[in-house]
């Protein structure tokens, strides 16, 4: 090898410059579309095959290129966008680098056609691996259209490491999601192998969420605004009565561009404080308008990363606009002085006449008789509460003590609505209910699955879901394996009929285990597990009892039971400690 250094290749150094900017195909649809956004399109169609693999055509009514544009717009650094440096500091437009096209067309074959409204005909440009191979004249609407195909045909080992159509799909969705959410002003229509998944009219903000996300969305949203030399913030949030275990209804644009920023999201969650319970992340669509020159969106290759120069004020400004919308709409929770219901007591007021109380005079009563021929109160219910504890006996609880003493029904009593106390033979044992109820689900579900005998019970009244364009998407790719675990589902359009789930957990709220199991699967985070346990976790933590809910002893003592009869009872799925102990010893050193 050479050691000399030398110029890359043309195509070369556009494939590497690929390897940042275009990861998979939906990288692809994200500059795509906003190239038509830019171009003051009006109307702009997705049209994809075998999830972008195959195909990734837009077509748009934007302003259209001339036959030198053309041209020019699949060159490295060619960008209609900016003509000096201080253009950065202004930048409106969704792209400016003159990067993407040129990355596309060292990866892809392109097929681009694309008219002015002045001019009578249009061009066709044919690229194959950044080559020009045909420009001619052609007859095509104004605006433009593009078409890639074979993406990566060229470099097979990026090729290899796309997933399944399924999640490349979710990927597409997602991106086309977020240039709709910002632009409600367009109207987009997306198809995906000749079939229609989206159409979405000119609407306004709100319009555009509920068309994309359900109409179930509407009565979730609170509108919040606010006006300061900072940012102009506008935009809606959800209520907290609606929030998931997911990230997937969090969007922020800062004029009109996506971004992900962990500084903006603490800023709307701290406002959200004592609102969420453990685990649950707010929803919100919040749009920020700021002056371009205090902001840097040059840090990233897929420019979805912001510097802000006043990032302390425009934090307090953020959360004080989200706490007064919650406040105004009376989402934010009243000073609450009830107790507990379980340590209430119920009375009833009845009014009655005063009664003369009996009077009884004892003759024989002596109060000098001696102290010890007094009636002594007896102990003894006292003495039963601590008959389980041993002075003797170690604080150290083995794995095989536990089961030992648990094996004689123990007493068992609620505390805060999350926990369950039962008694050792050495001391007290501590149960987060929620973790010892996800275990003993997810060994179900694993026990159903590899013995191939689902506990299942059919439904009396079917369970009918409408879905959204996303959630038909996941339950397409999961709808083999939801069967392997007990459920029968009917699918008719974008409506779900559940007839009938596994017999062991309730059935009441279906609706919200399932979707809450779409938002679990839509964060897609498998770990290297495979998709039949990931779905196993995800279901063991949606199905399960969570914290503010009331047991019965009953209820308490089945789960105890039933914990214990698990192969692996320390923790839960996701490997978070299910109980601890309390020894005498630490009892008696804490009260001493």
């Amino acid at each position: 090898m050479s050691k000399t250094i030398s110029i890359l290749p043309e195509n070369i150094a556009n494939q590497i410059a690929a390897g940042e900017v275009i990861l998979r195909p939906s990288s692809v649809v994200k500059e795509l579309i906003e190239n038509s956004v830019d171009a003051n399109s009006k109307n702009i169609q997705l049209i994809i095959k075998d999830s972008g693999k195959t195909l990734v055509q837009i077509i748009d009514d934007g302003i259209g290129m001339s036959s030198r544009d053309l041209k020019l717009s699949f060159q490295r650094h060619a960008t209609s966008k900016i003509k000096n440096f201080e253009d950065l500091f202004t930048i409106k437009s969704k792209g400016f680098r003159g990067e993407a096209l040129a990355s596309i067309a060292s990866i892809a074959t392109i097929e681009a056609t694309s008219r002015r409204k002045k001019d009578e005909i249009g061009k066709l440009l044919k690229i194959s691996g950044s080559k020009i191979e045909l420009l001619e004249d052609c007859v095509c609407s104004k605006g433009t259209s593009i078409s890639v195909k074979n993406l990566f045909y060229n470099v097979p080992a990026r090729r290899n490491f796309l997933k399944s159509d399924n999640v490349e799909l979710r990927h597409i969705i997602d991106e086309f999601h977020r240039v709709a959410l910002a632009h409600p002003e367009i109207c987009f229509t997306f198809f995906q192998n000749n079939i229609e998944l989206f159409k979405l009219p000119i609407s306004s903000l709100q319009k555009r969420i509920i068309n994309i996300f359900s109409p179930k969305i509407q009565e979730k949203l609170v509108p919040i605004e606010e006006k300061t030399s900072v940012a102009k913030i506008s935009g809606f949030i959800i209520k907290p009565d609606f929030s998931k275990k997911s990230r997937g209804q969090q969007f922020f644009f800062v004029n009109n561009r996506f971004i992900k920023s962990s500084f903006l999201n603490h800023s709307v969650v701290s406002a959200y404080e004592g609102l969420l319970s453990d685990g649950y992340f707010p929803g919100y669509f919040i749009f920020l308008e700021i002056d371009p020159k205090m902001i840097d969106i040059n840090v990233h290759p897929t420019k979805t990363e912001i510097k802000f120069e006043d990032d302390q004020n425009l934090f307090a400004i953020l959360k004080a606009t989200v706490k007064h919308s919650l406040g105004m709409f009376q989402v934010l929770p009243s000073i609450d002085f009830d107790k507990d219901p379980g340590l209430d007591i119920p009375y009833e007021y009845v009014k009655k006449s005063p009664v003369e109380p009996p009077i009884e005079v004892n003759s024989s009563f002596n109060p000098f008789k001696e102290e010890n021929e007094i009636e002594k109160i007896s102990r003894h219910s006292w003495e039963n509460i601590y008959s389980k504890f041993d002075s003797k006996d170690s604080a150290y609880i083995s794995e095989k003590e536990l089961k030992l003493n648990l094996s004689q029904p123990p007493k068992v009593f609620q505390l805060f609505k999350k926990y369950i106390i039962t008694s050792l033979r050495s001391g007290l044992l501590i149960i987060n209910q929620q973790r010892a109820h996800q275990r003993v689900l997810y060994e179900k579900f694993l026990k159903s699955i590899t013995n191939q005998k689902t506990a299942s019970q059919e439904l009396i009244f079917p369970k009918k879901i409408k879905l959204s364009k996303k959630e038909f998407v996941l339950f397409e790719e999961y709808q083999k394996n939801l069967n392997a675990l007990g459920f029968k589902i009917k699918l008719s359009g974008l409506n779900l009929e559940i007839k009938s789930a596994p017999s062991f957990f309730n059935h009441d709220n279906l609706e919200d285990i399932i979707t809450d199991l779409f938002s679990m699967i839509e964060e897609g985070n498998f770990n290297g597990f495979s998709k039949v346990d990931f779905l196993s976790k995800a279901l063991s933590n949606v199905a399960s009892i969570k914290p503010g809910r009331i047991l019965t002893v009953k209820e308490q003592q089945i789960l105890v039971d039933d914990l214990f009869a698990c192969k692996e009872f320390l923790t839960c799925p996701f490997s978070h400690q299910i109980f601890v102990t309390l020894s005498k010893e630490e009892l008696d050193e804490k009260l001493n």
